[in-house]
């Protein structure tokens, strides 16, 4: 059976960065993945990076720029878009995004449904609209009902399908996914997945995302300390288990945060049976 997967990367600062990122994606291309996404700084503060790296990355496996809001005028997101429609593009991440330091105020476009909206009124289906999920709830959201009904907001606004926050607790996205379906919201979840390879990183990073790291794992972690191994091998067995569990339950497909780095999100693919080609 065939595992549908896509990949996330991000917009190096260097150009060894790039070049770098240029044979990571040829090695993943083996892979045949549904599309690879790159990611968009806050209040597009790598838009020249993201368009340089979806422009040279776009080909054989398509590619699918995220494109943030907050802060920014609907004209300069309509020339950014129509220039994606000019490259080729049929598929975005709306994101709301955040604000850069010391920038005051929220720009034409506040939040994610306002984008959704804008691309629905301004492009109509031209791109297939992915938007953000957070089965553990939004680290900002009011409560978690308030998170589900922002998010089946940005639904009805013309989202087809979502990426979820990484978790490491299956229940929190089969929970999330039947609050949807009882609410009538049936739009494909597709679960966020972050191999594990360094643990302070992913530590410090999931407290600030809202990520739960679940407390055995945290004393695994801790257990190893610096032995960069162990915690290899601990990743791979439990995020490779967790992704095994998803797709045998009905998870219509995977989205790997890769870092930019090949070999912990190549490893997790053979661990599912995805050989390269």
């Amino acid at each position: 059976m065939r595992v549908p997967f896509s990949l996330e990367y991000f917009p190096p600062k260097t150009e060894e960065g790039v070049g770098r990122l240029h044979t990571t994606h040829l090695n993943f291309s083996r892979f045949m993945p549904d599309y690879c996404s790159v990611t968009y700084g806050a209040g597009g503060t790598t838009r020249h990076r993201t368009l340089q790296v979806v422009t040279q990355l776009q080909g054989s496996v398509p590619v699918a720029p995220h494109l943030s809001c907050i802060g920014d005028t609907r004209e300069s997101l309509r020339r950014l878009l129509q220039h994606y429609q000019q490259l080729g593009i049929k598929r975005l991440i709306a994101l709301r995004g955040d604000l850069p330091s010391g920038q005051v105020g929220l720009g034409e476009l506040p939040y994610a449904v306002d984008l959704v909206k804008f691309i629905r009124s301004e492009f109509q289906e031209d791109f297939h609209i992915e938007v953000a999920a957070y089965p553990e709830v939004h680290p900002q959201a009011e409560n978690a009902f308030t998170d589900l009904q922002h998010f089946i907001l940005k639904v009805q606004a013309g989202a087809h399908s979502a990426i979820t926050q990484y978790f490491y607790n299956a229940d929190a996205y089969w929970n999330f996914c039947e609050q949807l379906q009882r609410h009538g919201c049936n739009v494909p979840i597709i679960p966020g997945i972050m191999p594990i390879t360094n643990a302070s990183n992913l530590l410090r990073f999931s407290d600030s995302c809202g990520a739960e790291i679940p407390r055995w794992l945290r004393r695994q972690l801790a257990a190893y300390a610096d032995d960069q191994e162990s915690i290899r091998r601990l990743g791979e067995e439990v995020v490779g288990r967790l992704c095994e569990q998803l797709l045998q339950q009905g998870a219509p497909a995977l989205h790997f945060y890769t870092m930019n780095l090949f070999q912990p999100t190549a490893s997790l693919l053979q661990h599912l049976g995805v050989q390269p080609q």
